[in-house]
């Protein structure tokens, strides 16, 4: 069930046309719009957003063909209008299934026009490493376009990186009440070893190939796909050392040094603009934390969390969550921007998960809102109650000035911002009350 040759979706590239300002396909997200999906409704809901993201790969495939035959017109006609379209006619779909069973969505047609973004390139400064520079420099107007997949067609680009020593001091640390829960747990999973890859997201396109159109790491669960269902993960091996069956899986992060993996033909590798050598992590922590203001109590069995938005560069950064560091400078946390790490330092990246939980749901229609993050003062909201806190903390080893990139859907041009993560509560039940046992009592266990 960790196969990687999904069905296709065709891939993410620009044409000529648009190589001195890259063109994004900018639609709106309509996942984060539906909020109240009836539970009987989301199977077939959840397969039609999927259907969306599938009509904006295909997209971005017509624009790679037609390379520098494509001008604007040519963009809008045959492109842009019969995206709408398809798109107007899913919408109709999800808003007819709500229908049948709860009160029909309003408005949700107005969602299905899209439009091309310009992105504007910062140019390379003078010190940036050749592999930096050469990313940030697409060719001029009137000359070959690159091939297809190539850095300088679908990012990163040179803004998208700094130097960690030029980045002040930013990460603070919640104050501790009298009541807070001091401990930790820490599961210990491995670094996927046993290379399971695959481009599906089981939480928010189940049963559909590729709903990800890009390429997943993961660690804890065996068994994890598209297809996993409770009871496929909950009988499934697992790679973590105290027999806990969680999944965790987050997009793989890729070399851009002009060498490819096997997936550089297939839906979410180079079919969906990924390329370049998968970085396998120097390592994985998965640490359960506490609240700094109350003790915390069980996650239910099956609890789905997914923190960061995938579509940040589109949605905007409401959502987005992933940090950005090194090895040690890790008071200096990055939002928005790759850290370039010093000789002896390694790329960290650091997912911190919602930790309160409204008490009764394991998901929710845009798999959001059944968890909340606390507070500024560490408290959660009315209504929800204190969660262990998943911490994902994943380290590279990576050449300094090499160029490097998170996989992401053709349309984010794997902006560091994008970056995210996601988890499926698999323990036994005994196992997580030895967590939330150590994480009141202040020990650290695992």
């Amino acid at each position: 069930m960790t196969d990687n040759n999904a069905e296709a979706a065709r891939g993410s590239a620009r044409p000529q046309w648009a190589a001195a300002a890259a063109m994004t396909i900018n639609c709106p997200d309509v996942a984060v719009r539906l909020s109240q999906v009836p539970q009987q409704a989301r199977p077939t809901v959840d397969n039609e957003l999927a259907q969306l993201d599938s009509q904006v790969a295909d997209a971005y495939g017509q624009l790679a063909a037609a390379g520098g035959k494509a001008d604007q017109k040519w963009v809008r006609t045959r492109v842009l209008d019969p995206l709408s379209s398809q798109r107007r006619l899913t919408l109709d779909r999800i808003a007819a299934e709500i229908d049948r069973v709860s009160n029909r969505p309003e408005q949700l047609d107005s969602l299905a026009s899209c439009t091309v973004k310009r992105d504007e390139v910062a140019p390379a400064s003078a010190s940036a490493s050749p592999s930096v520079a050469a990313a940030a420099n697409p060719p001029a107007a009137g000359a070959s376009a690159p091939a297809v997949g190539s850095p300088a067609q679908t990012g990163p680009q040179r803004s998208d990186f700094v130097d960690i020593r030029k980045v002040r001091p930013n990460a603070a640390n919640p104050r501790l009440q009298s009541n807070a829960s001091r401990g930790t747990f820490q599961s210990r999973c491995g670094r996927n070893e046993n290379k399971h890859f695959n481009p599906d997201n089981v939480i928010v396109a189940p049963g559909v190939s590729n709903g990800a159109h890009h390429m997943h790491d993961y660690v804890g669960n065996l068994e994890t796909d598209a297809f996993a269902t409770n009871d496929d993960l909950a009988a499934a091996g697992t790679t973590c050392t105290n027999g806990d069956r969680s999944t965790h899986y987050w997009p793989v992060l890729r070399l851009r040094n002009g060498k490819n993996e096997g997936d550089a033909n297939l839906p979410g590798g180079g079919k969906d603009g990924n390329v370049g050598r998968i970085l396998q992590p120097a390592s994985v922590q998965l640490t359960f934390r506490g609240s700094p203001v109350s003790k915390v109590t069980a996650m239910p069995t099956f609890l789905r969390i997914i923190t960061g938005d995938a579509k940040a560069f589109t949605n905007g950064t409401t959502n987005a969550n992933a940090s950005w560091s090194c090895t040690g400078f890790e008071n200096r946390q990055l939002k928005d921007k790759y850290p370039l790490c010093p000789r002896g330092s390694n790329v960290v990246r650091t997912f911190k998960f919602q930790s309160c939980w409204d008490g009764s749901n394991t998901d929710s229609a845009n798999h959001r809102t059944h968890v909340a993050f606390a507070g500024a003062n560490g408290a959660c909201p009315q209504g929800f109650r204190a969660i262990p806190q998943l911490v994902q903390r994943i380290t590279y080893k990576i050449a300094p000035g090499s160029l490097f990139a998170v996989d992401s859907f053709p349309e984010q041009l794997h902006k560091p911002v994008t970056d995210h993560g996601d988890f499926i509560n698999v323990m036994s039940a005994s196992l997580m009350r030895k967590a939330v046992g150590c994480i009141n009592s202040g020990r650290r266990c695992g």
